[in-house]
């Protein structure tokens, strides 16, 4: 069962009782998405492109599509390339309560989190003339990828919860989806997944995190 929880922020998270975990930070669901994945992610990998392709593994609540399809609306010079895998999505009833379009507070916002989650599974579809996104619905490690990008959210649940996506043969099937130079973004901090991105051909930073957090992971693939 999911359940929706107000986080520290405002910005609301999706609590899932079979794994017991929640899909964001309770310190603030928005902070984080915007420190891991915005400002440490899509503000380091975009300057100086005209062109830039994402994959998240974990679509989930849609927070981190939303919040760079945001971005890519002020930035139309830039074309966004945005897919997005998901096993498991969550219903299309909790999705609508959701209170991310009125706590970003902007038309664009709540027209962009409406076409998010009405977009059709397994299509490309224009949310924006520079925002081209594809929601794919399949376990990560059962698919087939046939493109590659320039930066990568991994926002997963925490290896604790969803330990398959954080193994060494994970870990290398991100790495071969990314360009040379490409950046992994995740919250995660832990030694054993710094330690193995490196063996799997990443160049790793330790990052301040998020509230709730001492820091996050930026890997540069080389």
């Amino acid at each position: 069962m999911k359940t929706i929880f107000r986080t520290a922020d405002g910005s609301d998270t999706v609590f899932d009782s079979e794994r017991a975990c929640h899909y964001h930070s309770m310190n603030g669901a928005y902070t984080e998405s915007q420190h891991v994945f915005i400002r440490n992610g899509f503000d380091r990998c975009a300057p100086g492109k005209e062109a830039i392709r994402i994959f998240e593994i974990g679509l989930g609540t849609g927070l981190n599509a939303l919040l760079t399809a945001v971005l890519a609306a002020d930035h139309s010079n830039l074309m966004v390339t945005y897919h997005a895998i998901e096993a498991w999505p969550i219903p299309s009833s909790l999705v609508e309560k959701l209170n991310y379009p009125d706590f970003l507070g902007t038309n664009v916002a709540k027209k962009l989190f409406y076409r998010i989650h009405h977009a059709p599974w397994e299509k490309s579809v224009s949310l924006l003339p520079n925002f081209s996104f594809l929601k794919i619905g399949a376990d990560f490690l059962g698919w087939s990828p046939d493109a590659s990008y320039d930066l990568l959210y991994l926002d997963a649940f925490a290896p604790g919860d969803q330990p398959e996506l954080w193994t060494h043969e994970a870990l290398q099937a991100m790495r071969n989806l990314l360009v040379c130079g490409g950046l992994l973004s995740s919250y995660c901090a832990k030694g054993s997944f710094r330690r193995t991105l490196r063996a799997c051909g990443f160049d790793v930073m330790k990052l301040p995190g998020p509230p709730g957090k001492r820091e996050m992971t930026l890997a540069t693939a080389i």
